[in-house]
């Protein structure tokens, strides 16, 4: 099982944006396909948005679309989730994914006036 490390999250006005990375630790690792998630307090841990490289598929969930943007760098071999027009209801901890088993350990969204 491999680890992903995430970065980018923090605490963010409503209304504002931030970049989510996801890159391997400790390995290279060029992969075709990657999913984010998020957990909220209280609630179980849903897919926001996918990512499939090799025929350039995508999936968002449905409050993602039009505010969510999933992608990867080839060259540096990591993973984005540009989020913007945050919201308070997107508050969570945000982890990527990379199948089958390697996930990351998470990063806090905190989406607060």
């Amino acid at each position: 099982q491999r680890q992903f490390v995430e970065s980018g999250g923090g605490l963010v006005q409503p209304g504002g944006s931030l970049r989510l990375s996801c890159a391997p630790s400790g390995f290279s690792l060029d992969f075709e396909k990657m999913g984010w998630f998020r957990q909220a307090p209280g609630k179980e841990r849903e897919k926001v948005a996918c990512i499939n490289i090799s025929d350039g598929t995508t999936y968002y969930k449905e409050y993602a679309k039009g505010r969510f943007s999933i992608s990867r760098d080839s060259d540096k071999r990591v993973g984005f989730l540009q989020m913007n027009d945050l919201k308070p209801e997107d508050t969570a901890v945000y982890q990527c994914h990379v199948p089958p088993d390697s996930w990351g350990q998470g990063t806090q969204v905190t989406v607060s006036s």
